[in-house]
């Protein structure tokens, strides 16, 4: 039960609503009232009546938990987590939601059986994603509340998200790249750099600069799909082990055979979501996380810093 303040007096009822209830999305607050779970003063409204102010407000919406993935138990190393939040360190290897081909075994899953009640939150609480062969960190919610909370901050660029990435060149600076990014026209599972696309910006400065490659620090402005693997490869620096944006393994021309060994059977790109800062969604408090390099990584830049020596 709620009441409307005298403020609200004029706007739409959807609108009014929304205001009183800012931890529920407006997509979900609509669909409530169109299937009559909000009653005003004893009656239902619909969105676009206006309204007076003073009114009292009921709702009788349940949230729905979500059967259709599966709880399943999965090996996931947990870096905190409260009554709002789980952040967490994902391997490689782990795909994040549920897709064709892949109904199990996936981050949703593993999710799922860590907090049953996940099942109440929108894709599980899972805020953002990361590809399946990137490692790092993500941030779960685990409310309703948290995960409208963290998709606005999110939406509002507040939550700062920095990678390390390997790059198959020797960049000379750090920059900027604002190039839209959408679907590929023909290959339809990948994204490219399409001036009808989405706006995307990804800024990048340079870490470690090694004989044949770079070791770059990244920071998303925005978060489109393959965002840093399409914009690097796209401005001629292609993540090392990208097969699908950086064509098959290169070993340049004089490098030693244990370099080439490992360029060879690097298995994935090389992307590491390294840190993560937030606003936590209930007490405004600024949090931040550090994850390290995964052993497969370390290893490629010994490999590349001895090549450099």
């Amino acid at each position: 039960m709620l009441k409307l303040p005298a403020q609200a007096a004029g706007l739409r009822f959807d609108k009014a609503l929304a205001r009183e209830l800012p931890q529920y999305s407006r997509a979900r607050l609509a669909a409530w009232i169109d299937a009559g779970a909000v009653e005003v003063d004893g009656r239902p409204l619909r969105g676009k009546d206006r309204v007076l102010g003073g009114e009292q407000v009921r709702v009788y919406a349940q949230l729905p938990g979500d059967t259709r993935v599966r709880a399943e138990r999965l090996p996931l190393e947990v870096l905190f987590k409260d009554r709002a939040l789980i952040v967490i360190n994902k391997p490689a290897g782990l795909v994040v939601h549920p897709g064709a081909g892949n109904a199990r075994h996936t981050l949703q899953n593993a999710l799922l059986a860590l907090d049953p009640r996940l099942a109440q939150v929108p894709r599980a609480g899972l805020v953002h994603r990361l590809d399946k062969d990137t490692t790092g960190l993500m941030v779960v919610a685990r409310t309703v509340e948290s995960h409208t909370a963290l998709v606005a901050a999110l939406g509002a660029r507040a939550i700062r998200r920095e990678y390390l990435a390997v790059c198959v060149g020797a960049l000379t600076a750090g920059g900027t790249i604002d190039k839209p990014i959408g679907r590929h026209r023909v290959q339809r599972t990948r994204m490219a750099v399409r001036e009808d696309g989405r706006r995307a910006v990804t800024h990048y400065r340079i870490e470690r600069r090694f004989r044949y490659h770079t070791l770059v620090r990244v920071r998303l402005e925005t978060g489109r799909t393959h965002q840093i693997r399409v914009h690097l490869a796209h401005f001629g620096f292609p993540l090392l082990g990208d097969r699908v944006y950086g064509g098959a393994a290169r070993v340049p021309r004089g490098a030693s055979a244990a370099l080439a060994e490992e360029l060879r059977t690097f298995p994935r790109q090389a992307l590491h979501a390294a840190e993560l800062g937030l606003a936590h969604p209930l007490t405004g408090r600024e949090l931040e996380w550090k994850a390290p390099l995964p052993e497969e990584m370390r290893r490629l830049l010994e490999a590349l810093e001895a090549e450099s020596a």
